[in-house]
């Protein structure tokens, strides 16, 4: 199994300072620090760095341009693979033609180092650009297709109900071919299958559910990928997890409280805009830790006896890690940079992942794969 890192460049408040001065100065900050931690993952021997795409989520995720980030990370990095994590796909959001050419040039910047991560968003984001909420699984399956047309012929056209576009040769084309690899992320229920259906990588993005909802998760994409109908002109059946990762011999009681703030965040904004048109029924099946964090209880040592957090010395992250290796995991996402940890601290455990983690679960082999 490969470790990944998660880049959402969480910008946590209060901020320092009054408007507009306060929030300026922490997300300069916050850009600065994140790219010296992944030019240190780059050198320890990390495979991927992912860059979100998220709009409007303050505190918790200040990365709406993940090809700027990535584009300069380009000339920065030597070896990792600079992941969009993701390119929000839907027609409103991004045109396919902008998509194919942003990917494309990252691509041709890093020497053909890019992944391609689609997904289609939450009502939050979609409502603020008029994005079409029913009609967008369909227009995302639509622009993968058109994007990668447009990476194969050197003219396209297309012409549909929901999109129309005329003859023109888009540049660049990407140095990977036929082109990079795509994923897609999943985190409603029936993603995972629809993924591996299209031949597609798995981003599985959910986090406040115990492993074994994510062992159904990875057992139900692996069996829809063993007879794809392929989307684009690359078949991939590698699956990725995130998770928050930090490593420390004696955690402090500070990054208990990041994980709690962390968890609230996310769970807030879950129920107000990704689960509002849910029963309080299907919400408990959908999600059964959602409740007690929204409560203000954040059960921080559960969360950590069940593996679904990597907290503690390297011995601990291995042990933990190895838990994701033997539910089918292809790649472990971590999330290094989140709530109030300081940039030394991050910058640590990215080096003790590199040196003493990655080499444990190169050579480990797992005791099971999901089905």
């Amino acid at each position: 199994m490969d470790l990944d890192v998660l880049y959402e460049i969480d910008v946590p408040k209060p901020w320092n300072g009054p408007h507009p001065h306060g929030q300026r100065t922490a997300e300069q900050r916050a850009y600065r620090e994140a790219v010296e931690q992944i030019r240190l993952a780059d050198r320890v021997g990390f495979r991927t760095v992912w860059a979100v795409e998220h709009h409007f989520r303050e505190g918790r995720s200040h990365c709406p341009a993940p090809e700027v980030l990535l584009g300069h990370l380009a000339a920065l990095t030597e070896r990792i693979r600079l992941g969009f994590g993701v390119t929000l796909t839907p027609f409103g959001f991004t045109p396919p033609q902008r998509i194919a050419e942003k990917v494309a040039a990252v691509d041709v910047l890093s020497e053909g180092r890019v992944e391609w991560g689609t997904g289609r968003s939450t009502p939050m984001e979609q409502t603020a650009f008029g994005v079409d909420r029913e009609q967008s699984r369909s227009d995302w399956r639509e622009a993968i297709e058109i994007v990668t047309g447009m990476w194969r012929e050197e003219y396209f056209a297309y012409e549909s109900e929901r999109f129309s576009f005329p003859r023109r040769m888009v540049t660049p084309k990407p140095v990977q071919g036929p082109h990079p690899p795509c994923w897609m992320a999943a985190t409603s229920p029936g993603s995972a299958e629809v993924a591996g259906a299209a031949g597609l990588g798995l981003l599985s993005f959910s986090i406040m559910q115990p492993l074994d909802a994510m062992a159904r998760q990875v057992a139900a994409y692996r069996a829809a990928a063993r007879t794809p109908s392929p989307l684009t002109d690359v078949t991939t059946d590698r699956v990725s997890a995130y998770t928050l990762v930090h490593v420390a011999d004696r955690p402090s009681r500070r990054v208990w409280d990041s994980v709690a703030w962390w968890y609230r965040n996310l769970a807030q904004f879950t129920l107000d805009w990704e689960l509002p048109h849910l029963t309080p029924e299907e919400r408990e099946r959908t999600f059964p830790l959602l409740t007690p964090i929204i409560e203000g209880s954040v059960p921080v040592e559960e969360f950590s006896d069940g593996d679904m957090i990597l907290i503690g010395d390297a011995e601990t992250i291995v042990r933990k890690a190895k838990h994701y290796a033997d539910l089918g995991i292809d790649q472990l996402i971590c999330y290094v940079q989140w709530g109030y940890l300081e940039h030394r601290e991050i910058l640590r455990t990215i080096e003790i992942l590199g040196k003493e983690v990655i080499p444990e679960l190169a050579s480990y082999k797992p005791r099971r794969t999901a089905p």
